[in-house]
C-alpha cells in the first residue's frame, strides 16, 4: 500500500524512487539442496527422514513431483540453475568445472530489471574470490557469503569475495540468517530482491547438531550394511555402518528443512510472503552412501531417474492461491526463462534449454513440449595436457576450506578448457532424452555398439522394463532427437554463441 501511495503521489516522472517502476515485480527466492534427492521428503512417502517445512510448501504450493536437475551431479545443474543452459555448452561437465564468463545468468538480468542480487552458500561454478571472472559478482550478483565447494557445520565462507572466515553454527541456518538481513537491507530500500540460497547440505560427510541426530537414533540399528564416503576427522575416505551415515544425513535435512521455515516465517511476519516466489530444488539424485534403493532406479552420478529426478516446490501466493500437483516434466534449466518470462525481460541470444513455466504456475499447462535432455560428457576424451585453459588457472584457485581433502588439499581449484574443433568422440558419455512418457538412456561400450533402453515412465517410473525390441521405431525417432541436440551443444562448447 505504501508503495502505491507513493507512486500515486509523485506527479513528475524524475521524481520517482527507483524501485516505484518495479512495484509489480515479485521478489524471488530460489533455493537448493546439495545431493537431496527425490525421494528424502516426508510428502514423497519417506519411511524416516521428517521434512515438515517443505512438506507444508508441497500441500500449499505447487508442488513438482517430475522435478529434474539438468545433470546427474552438482557444478554442471548449478550452471543450468543459473543460465538455462545445459553444462556442457559451456564446458561445466564435471564437479570442478567453471562455467564460462560469457555465460549469462539470471542474476545478471534481474540486476538490469531493478533486482538487488545475493549470492549464499555453495557456488561450486568457479572461484568464490573476488578477482574470479565467474565470482558471483561477475556474474550478477550485488553480495554473496558462498563458498567453492560444499560445508558443514562451522563454515568457511568468503563474504563478498574477501578471504574465508569462519562462522560458529549450524550452516543452513547460517545462511537463511544472513539472506535474512539481505531481505530486510532490500526492504528498507524499497527494491524488489533476487535471492539464491544454495546449501551444503545434506552432501557428505555428514554432521549433525544434537536435537536432530536423536529424531533418528534407531536408524543404525536398521541399516548396518558398510558405505563408503569422507571421514569429518581425516578429510579422507573411510568406510561406516549406513545407519550411523543415514542418521546424520538425515539431521542434516531436518535442519535444512527448519531453517526455510525460519525463512518463511520471517517473509510473512514483514508483509512480503504474498508477492514473493519461494523455491526448491535439488541438484542431483541421492548419493550412493545413502541410497535406499527406492522408488526409482540409479543414484547420483547416473542418468537414470535416480540420479536426476529432486524435490521441486514453488510457493507465490498472489499467482498459485490454491495448492496443486503436476506431473509435467521440468527441470532447473527451465529457472531462467521462467524468471524472464516472469520479470517481462527478453532471453539471451543464444541456445536455451529451459523453456518458460510460467503457464504452469498459472494451471495452464499440461505436457511438457520440448524433450528434456540428459548427459554425462566423456572427459577422459577432453582432458589432454596440451588443452588450453579458458581461465587463467590462479584465479580457478579456491580459498575456501572444506572437510573433504583432495589431493592434499582442503580447498578446490576449478578448471575449463577451449574446445575449438569437435570429433566424433565428443559424442560420447552416458546420456539420455525424455519426450512424452518415453525416456531413451545410452550408454557407450567398449565394444563399439552402444547400450540402448528405452522405457515407459508413465507405466515403469522405476525404470525396469527395457522396451527397446518392441518399439524400435519410438528408439530410433529418440535417438535421432538426441543426436541432433548434442550438435548444437557441441557447437556451444567450441564458444561459437559468444561471437553472435
Amino acid at each position: 500500500m505504501k508503495r502505491i501511495l507513493i507512486a500515486l503521489l509523485l506527479t513528475s516522472s524524475s521524481l520517482v524512487t527507483p524501485y516505484s517502476s518495479f512495484a509489480a515485480q515479485p521478489n524471488i527466492i530460489l533455493m537448493m539442496g546439495d545431493d537431496h534427492g527425490w525421494e528424502e521428503t516426508g510428502y514423497h512417502g519417506h519411511p524416516h527422514v521428517k521434512t515438515p517445512v517443505l512438506d507444508e510448501m508441497a500441500a500449499t504450493g505447487l508442488r513438482m513431483d517430475c522435478f529434474y536437475a539438468a545433470h546427474p551431479s552438482c557444478s554442471p545443474t548449478r550452471a543450468s540453475f543459473l543460465t538455462g543452459r545445459h553444462p556442457n555448452r559451456m564446458g561445466t561437465f564435471t564437479p570442478g568445472r567453471s562455467f564460462r564468463p560469457e555465460e549469462i545468468t539470471s542474476a545478471q538480468i534481474l540486476a538490469k530489471a531493478g533486482y538487488q542480487c545475493a549470492h549464499f552458500g555453495k557456488w561450486h561454478v568457479g572461484a568464490v574470490k573476488k578477482e574470479s571472472p565467474v565470482c558471483p559478482e561477475a556474474m550478477g550478483f550485488h553480495e554473496w557469503l558462498s563458498h567453492d565447494n560444499f560445508f558443514e557445520l562451522n563454515p568457511s565462507l568468503s563474504r563478498n569475495g574477501g578471504p574465508p572466515k569462519v562462522f560458529q553454527g549450524e550452516s543452513s541456518e547460517i545462511l537463511i540468517r544472513e539472506a535474512i538481513h539481505f531481505i530486510d537491507r532490500a526492504k528498507k530500500a524499497d527494491k524488489p530482491f533476487f535471492t539464491i540460497v544454495w546449501f551444503g547440505s545434506p552432501h557428505e560427510p555428514y554432521s549433525g547438531l544434537p536435537a536432530d541426530l536423536a529424531l533418528y537414533d534407531d536408524l543404525p540399528a536398521k541399516y548396518t550394511k558398510k558405505v563408503k564416503l569422507t571421514s569429518n576427522e581425516t578429510g579422507g575416505p573411510t568406510t561406516r555402518p549406513q545407519g550411523e551415515v543415514l542418521r546424520e544425513r538425515y539431521a542434516e535435512i531436518t535442519a535444512m528443512d527448519r531453517a526455510i521455515g525460519t525463512l518463511r516465517k520471517h517473509l510473512a511476519a514483514e508483509g512480503l510472503r504474498d508477492n514473493t516466489l519461494v523455491f526448491y530444488c535439488g541438484d542431483n539424485g541421492t548419493s550412493p552412501d545413502a541410497a535406499l534403493g527406492f522408488p526409482h532406479r540409479g543414484v547420483k552420478g547416473q542418468v537414470y531417474d535416480g540420479g536426476i529426478l529432486v524435490p521441486g516446490l514453488i510457493e507465490w501466493p498472489t499467482r498459485i492461491p490454491q495448492p496443486r500437483t503436476t506431473s509435467v516434466r521440468a527441470t532447473t534449466s527451465d529457472l531462467l526463462p521462467t524468471l524472464c518470462a516472469i520479470i517481462g525481460q527478453p532471453l539471451p541470444a543464444r541456445p536455451i534449454d529451459g523453456i518458460d513455466l510460467s503457464p504452469l504456475l498459472d494451471g495452464k499447462m499440461t505436457d511438457r513440449a520440448k524433450p528434456l535432455y540428459f548427459w554425462e560428457y566423456n572427459t577422459g576424451i577432453s582432458d589432454k595436457s596440451d588443452s588450453e585453459p579458458y581461465i587463467d588457472p590462479e584465479l580457478q584457485e579456491g580459498t575456501t576450506p572444506l572437510a573433504k581433502n583432495a589431493k592434499g588439499k582442503a580447498t578446490r581449484d576449478f578448471r575449463n578448457f577451449r574446445h575449438p574443433t569437435i570429433t566424433e568422440t565428443d559424442y560420447l558419455g552416458a546420456r539420455a532424452i525424455i519426450d512424452g512418457s518415453f525416456k531413451l538412456v545410452i550408454h557407450d561400450s567398449k565394444k563399439g555398439n552402444p547400450k540402448l533402453e528405452l522405457f515407459d515412465l508413465k507405466s515403469d517410473p522405476a525404470e525396469k522394463t527395457n522396451l527397446i525390441e518392441q518399439q524400435p521405431a519410438t528408439a530410433k525417432k529418440l535417438k535421432s532427437q538426441l543426436r541432433e541436440w548434442q550438435q548444437s551443444v557441441l557447437t556451444s562448447l567450441t564458444g561459437a554463441d559468444y561471437q553472435k
